[in-house]
C-alpha cells in the first residue's frame, strides 16, 4: 500500500451500513483467544476531542448551572418511529393520535422536530440546529455516531447535572451504558431500549437437515463459530446446495464483530489482530460452501430467500422481528409464517439502538429530567411502554418480569414462531452477556464497515490473499479516518 495515500488528509465519511459498534462479546463463546494487538502507523497531526471531567452524583437535585422554566420543551429526532410514543407514555397521551397531534402542535408545551431523514443523515441536521442556535432541549443519537456528540461538552450535558446518577439506572443493560458514556466515563446518553440479537431459523428445516427439535438443541448445535460452520456445511450438503444456513455476510459480521476483544484503535493506530483473520476465514468457509447467501441486507433478495426456503436463518435484533424478519416469512400468514424459532446463536450480539442526550443549553432541565426518568428509569412506565409499543426496554428487571409472565408483546410477531415461542427470552440471555467495556472508539462503525467491504471485495470475491486483503482494508480506513497514524 502507498504510504502517501494513507497520510493524505481526506474528508472523513461514515460507512453507511446498518451496523453498530463492533466491540462487544462474551469470552465463554469466543472462538479466538485474546491476543496482543499489532498496530500500523505513520505520524499524522491529530486534534484531541473536548474532554470531560468526571461529574459528581448530585442525588436528585438539578445542578444550579442547568436552566429551567422555559416555555416550550423541544425534542428532535430523525423520524417519528419512537419519540412520539415515548412522549405519549410520559404524558398519558393516546398512542393512536400522538404522531399527528405533535405534527399539528396540539400537545401543549412540547415541540417535536421530526427531521424525516434516515439515521445516517441526522447528525448533519443536528449540526444545523446547533449552528443556527435553534431551541433544542433533548435529542436522539444512533450508536454509529453517538460519540460525536457524547464526547463534546458543548453538545451534551452530563446526566448527573439533572440529578440522574447511578441509582436511577441500576437495571439497565451494561452494554447500553457503555455507549452512553464519554471517553472519561461520564454518562451523557441513556437508551430506553436494548437491541440484543439472536439467530432466528426455520424450525422445520433445522429438524430436517440438522436433527434438532428445540432452540436449546439448536444452541448446542451452533453455539460457537466452528460449530456454526460445521452445521452450515451439513445443511448445504444435505440440501444439495439449495439451502444456506445464514442470510447475509452483513448479518454474519454484525454478530461476529461483537466477539472482538481488542479496540479497533489503540494510541490512535488501527489494530489488526488475529480476530480479523478468524472472521475472514470463517466467512470464506461459509461463502465457498454455500453456508451464507450471496445476498445483501436491505434488498428484496434478502427477505425473498426466506420466503423461498433458500435461506434457513437470519441474524435478527429485537427491532427486526416485526420488520425484515416478518417479511422473510412472507408476512402474516405468508408461505413460511409460523415456522420459525430463535436461539442465542454463536455469540451474544446487539444491532442498533438509540440514545437520549440533553443539550447543555436547555432551558427546560426539569422536563428533560422527567422525560428521561419516564423513558429509562421508572419501571412501571417502562413496563407499560414495553407492552403498548411494543418494545424491548432497557431494564433487565422489567424484561425478566414480562418474559416470566409470558407476555405477548405483539401477536403478529409471536405468531411467526413455532408453538408461540417467547422470542424475547433468548434475547434476554444475550443482552446480559454483551460486554465491551473499554472497547469503544469513535471510529468503530466506519472501520467495521471498511473491514467487511475489504473482506468481501478481496478475500471472497477477489480471491486475494490475506495480506492483500489487509492492505486493501488499510487503504479504506486511511480514506475514511484520516486522523489515524500509520507505520509502513
Amino acid at each position: 500500500m502507498n504510504t502517501l495515500k494513507r497520510t493524505l488528509a481526506l474528508v472523513a465519511t461514515l460507512a453507511m451500513t446498518a451496523t453498530a459498534f463492533a466491540s462487544c462479546g462474551d469470552e465463554k463463546k469466543e472462538s479466538t483467544p485474546k491476543e496482543e494487538p499489532t498496530t500500523t502507523a505513520t505520524p499524522e497531526d491529530t486534534t484531541a476531542p473536548e474532554e470531560t471531567t468526571a461529574e459528581p452524583d448530585n442525588g436528585d437535585e438539578i445542578d444550579a448551572s442547568v436552566k429551567t422554566g422555559g416555555d416550550t420543551f423541544t425534542i428532535a429526532a430523525w423520524n417519528h418511529d419512537d419519540v412520539p410514543y415515548l412522549i405519549a407514555q410520559w404524558k398519558g397521551l393516546s398512542f393512536d393520535t400522538v404522531v399527528e397531534d405533535l405534527a399539528d402542535n396540539k400537545v401543549d408545551g412540547i415541540k417535536f422536530i421530526d427531521m424525516n431523514v434516515g439515521g445516517g443523515q441526522a447528525a448533519e441536521k443536528y449540526d444545523q440546529l446547533f449552528n443556527e442556535g435553534s431551541d433544542l432541549d433533548v435529542y436522539f443519537c444512533e450508536a454509529d455516531w453517538a460519540l460525536k456528540y457524547i464526547n463534546d461538552d458543548s453538545k451534551t450535558l452530563a446526566l448527573s447535572k439533572l440529578g440522574l446518577g447511578d441509582s436511577k439506572f441500576t437495571n439497565i443493560y451494561n452494554y447500553t451504558d457503555e455507549i452512553g458514556k464519554d471517553q472519561n466515563g461520564v454518562r451523557k446518553g441513556i437508551s430506553w431500549q436494548a437491541a440484543a440479537g439472536g439467530f432466528a431459523y426455520r424450525a422445520d428445516l433445522a429438524e430436517e437437515y440438522l436433527g434438532v427439535k428445540s432452540p436449546d438443541e439448536m444452541d448446542a448445535k451452533i453455539g460457537n463459530w466452528e460449530n456454526f460452520v460445521a452445521a452450515a456445511k451439513e445443511v448445504s450438503e444435505k440440501s444439495s446446495g439449495g439451502v444456506a444456513l445464514a442470510d447475509t455476510l452483513g448479518g454474519l459480521w454484525q454478530a461476529f464483530a461483537c466477539g472482538r476483544t481488542q479496540p479497533w484503535v489503540v494510541d490512535n493506530k488501527l489494530v489488526i489482530d488475529d480476530f480479523c483473520k478468524n472472521f475472514a476465514d470463517t466467512a470464506k468457509e461459509l461463502w465457498d460452501c454455500g453456508g451464507v447467501t450471496k445476498n445483501s441486507q436491505w434488498t428484496d433478495e434478502w427477505t425473498a430467500a426466506g420466503v423461498s426456503g433458500n435461506c434457513m436463518g437470519y441474524f435478527v435484533s429485537t427491532w427486526g422481528f416485526g420488520g425484515f424478519f416478518l417479511d422473510a416469512a412472507g408476512g402474516e400468514n405468508g408461505a413460511q409464517y409460523g415456522k420459525w424459532a430463535v436461539c442465542q446463536g454463536p455469540t451474544p450480539f446487539y444491532w442498533g439502538g438509540t440514545w437520549i442526550v440533553v443539550n447543555p443549553e436547555t432551558d427546560n432541565g426539569e422536563e428533560a429530567r422527567d422525560f428521561i426518568i419516564s423513558a429509562t428509569s421508572d419501571e412501571a412506565q417502562m413496563s407499560a411502554y414495553a407492552k403498548a409499543k411494543p418494545e424491548y426496554v432497557n431494564n433487565s428487571q422489567v424484561m425478566d418480569d414480562l418474559i416470566a409472565g409470558d407476555t405477548v408483546f405483539n401477536p403478529t410477531v409471536s405468531g411467526n414462531f413455532k408453538d408461540g415461542q417467547n422470542y424475547f427470552k433468548k434475547l434476554a440471555e444475550n443482552a446480559k452477556s454483551i460486554d465491551f467495556k473499554g472497547l469503544i472508539t469513535p471510529y468503530d462503525s466506519t472501520i467495521k464497515g471498511n473491514f467487511a467491504d475489504a473482506v468481501k471485495e478481496n478475500y471472497l470475491d477477489g480471491n486475494k490473499s490475506w495480506d492483500e486483503t489487509v492492505e486493501a482494508f488499510k487503504d479504506k480506513v486511511a480514506e475514511s479516518v484520516p486522523d489515524l497514524e500509520w507505520d509502513d
